[in-house]
């Protein structure tokens, strides 16, 4: 063996295990990333937060002692044999994607048909721009509204980063639209006249185990993150039996 093909052999001897822990290490981090975007594609993240956890069922909630359903209006009939609180965030991408994808759903097949009753509850975590539009919507409350301007700030949710339409000129006069008393909308807005509503759902939100957005108790059943309608379908014929 000449010298060029022992030394040819030395080196491939040294760099050959040095790739293979390389290919292992790629492998467990694309593995990692990989998981990441799904878990992200769920809506799992915490609101706020960098990082996420897969959801998953909790024990069953004494949510009575958390408040209960709180002070909004109340979807569906009263008697109906199970009741669905959510506690969300206007700005939460994630609470947006369960009203547009599966709460249509469970309000054709459930909400509808008097089997579920359905109450929404403020956990307004993202910051200043939140707080303003939790705020709105219990300005909107105060006038009968509550609903009509809950599904206004779904329907027209920017991205996270935009908080250009939070603001008291914006939503007062998508309250006139709605039909409120503007100036009324705009005098409670300013004064910030239902913060202490807010901040008391977000503290009944966090003594229930609440911590991201969105999350829901389903006769107590807790159920973290934006899940498929099929989860939500699952647990519901549950509390159905």
């Amino acid at each position: 063996m000449s010298k060029e093909e022992e030394s040819s052999n030395k080196i491939k001897q040294f760099f050959i295990p040095v790739l293979v822990v390389v290919a292992i290490v790629l492998a467990v981090f694309v593995g990692s990333l990989w998981q990441r975007v799904k878990d992200l594609e769920k809506g799992t993240a915490v609101a706020g937060a960098a990082t996420g956890a897969t959801p998953t069922a909790a024990p069953t909630v004494d949510i009575n002692s958390a408040g209960g359903v709180g002070h909004f209006p109340v979807q569906g009939d009263a008697n109906a044999k199970v009741t669905i609180i959510e506690f969300a965030d206007f700005r939460c991408p994630f609470c947006e994607q369960f009203f547009s994808q599966t709460m249509p759903q469970i309000t054709t097949n459930y909400i509808n048909t008097g089997k579920v009753k359905f109450a929404f509850r403020d956990f307004a975590v993202l910051g200043a721009a939140s707080t303003t539009a939790a705020e709105a919507a219990e300005c909107a409350n105060d006038q009968g509204k509550f609903w009509a301007f809950h599904d206004y700030l779904y329907k027209n949710q920017p991205d996270e980063s935009n908080t250009t339409m939070y603001n008291t000129d914006t939503l007062s006069k998508e309250a006139v639209t709605l039909g409120m008393d503007g100036t009324k909308f705009s005098n409670c807005l300013n004064s910030k006249a239902d913060d202490a509503k807010v901040q008391q759902d977000i503290a009944d939100g966090q003594k229930a185990g609440v911590s991201g957005t969105p999350a829901f108790f389903i006769n107590g059943t807790f159920i973290n993150g934006a899940e498929p309608y099929s989860t939500f379908q699952q647990t519901i014929d549950a509390a159905l039996k």
